[in-house]
C-alpha cells in the first residue's frame, strides 16, 4: 500500500526523472528499447551518428545508504511521517549468511534494502532520481540523454562523428562516476560496454579509454558485435535479425523440450498443449517484437523464423503428419497466423499509450497532441519537419500516428471493444 502510494505521488509530482524507467508502473523495458531505437533513427535521417555507453552500479541494492535517502526524502518534500516510518524501518536491521548447513551469527546491516520487497524498487528510484537530475544540470553543455532502468544505465550520444561521441561519452561517464561516488555508490567499470549505431557494414568502430580501471590506455573499451540490453539484442544497422535469432530458436528448443509431455497417444491432451504453448513459449518468441515491428519495416525474414517455429508447436499439439499444411494445423488448433497476432498486439500497444502518465518518457517523443506535460526531446515528432517525418520509420512514428484512431469507446461503465474474429 504505501509503495503503490509513493510510486502514485512520485509520478504526480515529477520527483522521478522522467528517463527513470524500470520499477516503476507503466515503465516497462519495451519502453526504453523503444526510445533508444527511435533516437537512433530520427538520428540518422538528420546525418548523426549514434553512441551509447551502458554502465551498471556495483551492488546497488546492498549499497543504498539510509541516511543518503532519508536526507533525499526530507529534499524531495515528503511527509516527516514517512520519513519517520523509513527510519524505522531501515534502521537497525541485521542479517544472517546461510551456506548449506552453515549458519553465522547475526550481523548488523545498516546499509542496504531487500531484493524483492515491495519497498525496494520504489527506494532505488527514488534514490537515483536527484542522481539523474543533477547529471542532466552538469552535463547539459554535452547534449547528452542519460537512461536509467533501476541499475542499469545508458548514456547517449549524437554527432556528426563517432570520434565526437567518444569524445563527450568520456565526459558524460565522470560527471556520473563523480555523482554515484557522492551518493555512496560505485559503478563497475569492468561491466561498462560501449556500442556504435550505424547504417553500414564494416563501418568506422573506434574504441575509448575512459580513464578507469581496467579500461586504461592498454586496454580500451571495445566495442561489440551485438549489445545485449535489457534483453535485446541490438545490431549496428538495428535490423534485430540477431534478436529475432536469438528468441526463435529458444522459443524453438522450447517446444522441442515439451515434447516429452505427451504426444497423440499419451500425456497432456491437446488443449493442454494449446494452453502451454501460449502461456509458455509465445512469450518468449515475442519478446520486444515492438522494436522490429511497425509500419514500414522490413522483417520479412524475422516473421518466417516465427512461422516456422509455431508450425512445429501445432504439429505437437495436434500429433499431424509433418507434411500438414500450416494454415489448416493452426485453423484446427485454434492458433492466430503470427502476423495476426502481432498487428493485433501491436494495436493494443497503440492503445496502450493514450493511458500513459503524463510525463511518461515515451511521451516526450511524440507529437504535440500527446505530449502532455512531457518536454519534448530533440528528436520528437514534435519538432520535425513534415519531410522529416515521413522519412523517420519507428515504433514511436507509428504510434504517433495511429492512437488518434483508436476505436475503443469509453462511455460511462461500458467499455464498447471493436473484436476482429480471424
Amino acid at each position: 500500500m504505501i509503495a503503490n502510494r509513493i510510486q502514485f505521488d512520485a509520478v504526480k509530482h515529477d520527483i522521478f526523472h522522467p528517463n527513470q524507467l524500470g520499477g516503476i508502473r507503466q515503465r516497462l523495458t519495451e519502453d526504453a528499447g523503444l526510445i533508444l531505437t527511435h533516437l537512433v533513427r530520427a538520428g540518422w535521417v538528420k546525418g548523426l551518428q549514434t553512441s551509447v555507453l551502458a554502465f551498471d552500479i556495483a551492488q546497488f541494492f546492498p549499497s543504498i545508504n539510509h541516511e543518503m535517502f532519508m536526507a533525499v526524502l526530507r529534499k524531495q518534500g515528503f511527509s516527516p511521517v514517512l520519513v519517520e516510518f523509513f527510519a524505522s524501518y531501515l534502521v537497525g536491521r541485521s542479517t544472517v549468511y546461510c551456506w548449506n548447513t552453515f549458519q553465522s551469527d547475526s550481523r548488523s546491516a545498516d546499509v542496504g534494502v531487500r531484493q524483492g520487497s515491495a519497498l525496494s524498487p520504489v527506494i532505488s528510484g527514488l534514490f537515483i532520481a536527484p542522481v539523474m537530475k543533477l547529471f542532466y544540470i552538469k552535463a547539459a553543455l554535452l547534449n547528452m540523454t542519460l537512461l536509467s532502468f533501476v541499475d542499469d544505465g545508458t548514456i547517449l550520444a549524437q554527432s556528426k562523428q563517432l570520434d565526437d561521441n567518444n569524445v563527450g561519452l568520456h565526459k558524460a561517464y565522470k560527471i556520473i562516476y563523480l555523482l554515484f561516488v557522492a551518493f555512496a555508490l560505485v559503478l563497475e567499470h569492468n561491466k561498462t560496454e560501449l556500442f556504435h549505431f550505424s547504417r553500414w557494414q564494416d563501418a568506422y568502430n573506434p574504441s575509448l579509454d575512459l580513464g578507469y580501471a581496467p579500461h586504461t590506455g592498454v586496454t580500451p573499451l571495445k566495442p561489440k558485435t551485438y549489445w545485449r540490453y535489457l534483453g535485446f539484442y541490438f545490431d549496428r544497422g538495428l535490423t534485430f535479425h540477431e534478436h529475432v535469432r536469438y528468441y526463435a530458436t529458444k522459443a524453438f528448443t522450447t517446444v522441442q523440450a515439451m515434447r516429452m509431455l505427451g504426444n497423440c497417444t499419451r500425456g497432456l491432451s491437446p488443449k493442454q498443449r494449446h494452453l502451454l504453448y501460449r502461456l509458455c513459449v509465445v512469450p518468449i518468441a515475442i519478446y520486444g517484437y515492438r522494436l522490429w515491428y511497425f509500419d514500414g519495416a522490413h522483417n520479412k525474414g524475422a516473421m518466417n523464423q516465427l512461422k516456422r517455429m509455431q508450425r512445429k508447436a501445432a504439429l505437437w499439439i495436434t500429433g499431424a503428419f509433418r507434411t500438414s499444411p500450416t494454415g489448416g494445423l493452426e485453423a484446427l488448433v485454434g492458433l492466430i497466423p503470427v502476423h495476426l497476432m502481432l498487428k493485433k498486439l501491436a494495436t493494443r500497444a497503440v492503445y496502450r499509450v493514450a493511458t500513459l502518465s503524463d510525463t511518461h518518457p515515451l511521451r516526450s517523443m511524440m507529437g504535440e497532441g500527446l505530449l502532455k506535460r512531457a518536454a519534448p526531446h530533440a528528436r520528437s515528432a514534435a519538432l520535425m519537419t513534415p519531410a522529416m517525418r515521413g522519412k523517420v520509420k519507428s515504433t514511436v512514428m507509428e504510434v504517433d500516428e495511429r492512437v488518434h484512431t483508436s476505436s475503443e469507446v469509453l462511455n460511462g461503465c461500458v467499455l464498447v471493444i471493436r473484436i476482429d474474429v480471424y
